[in-house]
């Protein structure tokens, strides 16, 4: 995939019940991204997941916006997710661990 044309069904899709951050977030497996690992994150908060309104978070070196906008606040909490998850998110990118693994070791924010 390159960096615009993402497939969100190559995706693994989680749910604010699922993270604890206020809105949805998709992890993905490097697949053929010419960019390094990302998160995408949509702007809307909630469980409605808008695919056409998200932006993209670097993992590393450290978490940060790498393509469209998001809050400071947004980016805060998303970024400590990111931190929390990394090496879980990395194994994903990676494709060390399969969907259900992700699934099973991530972590919630409080």
């Amino acid at each position: 995939m390159s960096e615009t044309h993402e497939d969100p069904y190559a995706m693994a899709n989680l749910r604010p019940a699922d993270t604890g951050l206020p809105m949805v977030v998709w992890v993905s497996e490097r697949g053929g991204a010419r960019h390094d690992v990302r998160v995408k994150v949509s702007r809307s908060h909630g469980d409605r997941a808008d695919w056409f309104n998200t932006a993209s978070v670097a993992v590393r070196p450290q978490p940060h916006v790498a393509a469209g906008q998001l809050s400071p606040a947004d980016l805060q909490v998303v970024a400590e997710w990111v931190r929390l998850n990394e090496v879980v998110i990395l194994e994903y990118w990676e494709g060390r661990i399969f969907t259900i693994e992700l699934l099973q070791r991530l972590h919630r924010l409080p």
